[in-house]
């Protein structure tokens, strides 16, 4: 569709310059070949959710907060039993994260941003401290060849 649409966008002159898909670790769909059309159509990628509402943060490592959004809602988008699906691999993710010396968000943005094909990536901080631990990750993108697959096996990919 993305392809379909970047030509009828061509074809009538009007800027379609990036794409806002949700990515991050635990949702990866645009590997699936929406990020080759981007690139083959010189389209940019701006990733939203890269932190998937929370999950890729040290927020629920330790259980699920009362105060927090999933302590306190049923959204399909978080809730109790998606972080409790996921706990285990964050734990794992976070010890990654600790010997690249990060965070587990600070990781998870990094890994979003590691090879150049994501244009850039929006965060929903709500804290300037959370600004300031996200814009961290750009200390190091680089990942090793074992961590990647360590993170694949991670993610059961």
């Amino acid at each position: 569709q993305t392809a379909e649409i970047s030509k009828i966008f061509k074809e009538l002159k009007t800027p379609f310059i990036i794409h806002q898909p949700s990515y991050s670790m635990y949702n990866r769909w645009i590997e699936d070949g929406l990020q080759d059309v981007l690139q083959e159509n010189q389209l940019g990628t701006i990733a939203f959710s890269p932190l998937a509402q929370g999950m890729l943060t040290d927020r629920y490592l330790n259980g699920i907060p009362k105060d927090s959004r999933a302590g306190r809602t049923t959204s399909q988008f978080l809730n109790e039993e998606k972080v409790n699906a996921t706990i285990e691999q964050s734990r794992t993710l976070n010890e990654i994260a600790k010997r690249r010396g990060q965070t587990l968000a600070e990781m998870a943005v990094s890994w979003i941003l590691r090879d150049g094909k994501v244009t850039s990536v929006l965060i929903g901080a709500s804290k300037v401290s959370q600004i300031e631990d996200n814009v961290k990750a750009l200390d190091n993108l680089d990942f090793s060849p074992s961590e990647l697959a360590e993170i694949e096996k991670v993610l059961n990919r």
